[in-house]
């Protein structure tokens, strides 16, 4: 199978309405997230152990497979709806917000194209509930009152929303505006470019293949810079109750407790390097994929 060119206008990235129906990046988006949590979902629970506890790889495997497959994949439900609904958002949003303003504003198309993408990233920040069950599930140690008090995802919201009330599921909401916004305006700026500089694929699986590592690759290197960022939001979010500490005195805390070694605070970022490799890379394949099949479905109906 051949693969079209669609990088010949010079609004690339927000193709005609002809080209693509507004609906199938945000369709495409979603199934992509969907796909990514099935496969990458263990992993990122290993790693979400040593960033919050400060664990070597070796003891957080030893704690997972202590407690089992049930345990394993418990809490799986938040980053299924959350990364299926951010992706479609994320893309969705990118190709929407970045027509918006080329269409009505007279602005310079790269300048538009980063608005739509730090907009699509704020826009996410509405799913901070999701992320917000999904660490008190999934990060905290067997040893931990949560593992008997939250049960599940269902329990687990029912518990918060009575007991603590809605401003409880946004801990940490700030930390994720920012994180959002701007790794998406540097995710799809990388990924033009990258697309620009590499030669047009010809076929199919030439196409998978770029997608993959242009994707892989951007986004383990955002997720490694901003990875401190992730250690204190996770931090944030794995507390319930209690008064909302600043993202600063939590960086305190976590420093104090590591040592004063920055260092420490990238603790578990070779894990998380890999994981966000692999993650990125099936969700920007997947997503490539996606379209192709929409856009094929699209003209033969």
């Amino acid at each position: 199978m051949e693969v079209k060119d669609r990088t010949s206008s010079p609004e690339e990235g927000h193709r005609n309405p002809s080209e693509m129906k507004m609906w199938q990046s945000f369709v495409a988006g979603a199934g992509a997230g969907l796909i990514n949590v099935s496969i990458t979902y263990p992993l990122q629970k290993l790693m979400f152990r040593q960033m919050v506890h400060g664990v070597m790889p070796r003891m957080a495997f030893a704690q997972l497979k202590k407690e089992g497959v049930r345990i394993l994949y418990r809490g799986v439900l938040p980053p299924l709806l959350q990364k299926g609904i951010s992706m479609s958002i994320m893309f969705g949003g990118y190709e929407s917000y970045g027509r918006f303003f080329i269409s009505n504003f007279d602005i310079n198309p790269q300048l538009a194209k980063s608005a739509g993408a730090g907009l699509s990233g704020i826009s996410e920040a509405i799913l901070t509930p999701f992320e917000r069950v999904q660490v008190l599930l999934q990060a905290c140690n067997p040893d931990q009152k949560y593992n008997s008090k939250l049960t599940n995802t269902r329990h687990a919201v029912t518990h918060i929303w009575k007991n603590y009330g809605i401003t409880e599921f946004y801990r940490g909401a700030s930390l994720i505006v920012v994180r959002n916004s701007v790794s998406s305006i540097f995710f799809f700026f990388a990924k033009e470019k990258a697309q620009s500089a590499l030669p047009k694929p010809k076929h199919m699986w030439n196409k998978l293949a770029t997608d993959f590592i242009c994707g892989g690759f951007i986004g383990a290197a955002l997720s490694t810079f901003y990875y401190p960022l992730t250690v204190i939001k996770t931090r944030m979010q794995c507390r319930l109750g209690g008064q909302f500490e600043s993202p600063k005195r939590v960086f305190e805390t976590v420093l104090v407790e590591r040592g004063r070694n920055i260092r420490e605070l990238f603790r578990g970022v070779h894990l998380n390097y890999t994981r966000q490799l692999l993650s990125w890379g099936i969700i920007n394949a997947a997503h490539g994929l996606l379209i192709m099949l929409l856009d094929k479905t699209n003209k033969t109906s």
